[in-house]
């Protein structure tokens, strides 16, 4: 199957001016991302959608393509992700042909374990889902802010986290990566559309990095567990 991810980055950030080129764990934010998209097997296309050409710069000396830069309407703070990834696909399409599948990877959640990208490439292949979301379980121990508050499990009968079945758990999507077959870019300019699947993916690789306690957090895990979280 023929993937092409898209890794999209701006330059500016008003939460964390310049995050994407952080040093997190002795490497841009940016780096990890890539490293991790360019370690996938079977290989998959890594493009890198920037509108920032030092950004730029740093994704190809890493390894990433970055054959254009991307125009500064889809880079400002109210811009939608799809339209980033349907102008990469436009550009691809037009250029190399057309992919099976368009990967979207968020740099700003860095943290995958080894062989997470192939094996969402793997289900995505498998399964025959129109597309893919990334998530990490949850507990359904929720509660609705309504007046008064209500619970979304049963109170009188809590159950033990290890005695939770699959079926009663609830799960958060990351943001960190979405498979998407590209007709529902065209149909729906949406990340998500058609038949949909859940790819669960471990609690560590929930982080989205919003503050620099985000950033301080994934600089400990990655650097902490660097030769585990390392890409082989």
């Amino acid at each position: 199957m023929n993937i092409l991810a898209v890794i999209p980055v701006r330059g500016g950030s008003k939460g964390i001016p310049r995050k994407n080129l952080r040093n997190v764990a002795g490497k841009p934010l940016v780096v990890w991302t890539i490293e991790q998209a360019l370690a996938a097997r079977p290989q998959i296309e890594v493009l890198v959608s920037t509108d920032d050409a030092e950004i730029a710069a740093v994704a190809e000396g890493a390894g990433a393509q970055v054959p254009f830069l991307r125009p500064a309407e889809l880079a400002v703070d109210t811009a939608a992700t799809e339209p980033t990834v349907e102008h990469a696909l436009a550009w691809w399409r037009e250029h190399r042909g057309e992919p099976d599948g368009v990967m979207l990877l968020q740099a700003t959640s860095p943290i995958r374990l080894p062989g997470t990208i192939d094996r969402a490439a793997q289900q995505f292949s498998s399964s025959g889902a129109d597309s893919i979301v990334g998530v990490v379980p949850q507990t359904p121990f929720l509660w609705w802010a309504s007046d008064p508050p209500s619970a979304d499990y049963d109170v009188a009968n809590r159950q033990r986290r290890q005695e939770i079945s699959a079926d009663r758990m609830r799960y958060r999507e990351t943001g960190s990566l979405y498979v998407t077959k590209p007709r529902i870019y065209d149909e729906l300019h949406n990340r998500l559309g058609g038949r949909i699947e859940l790819f669960v993916m471990d609690d560590a690789e929930g982080v989205d990095i919003d503050t620099e306690l985000d950033l301080a957090y994934a600089a400990a895990i990655l650097g902490g567990n660097r030769n585990s979280l390392r890409p082989e």
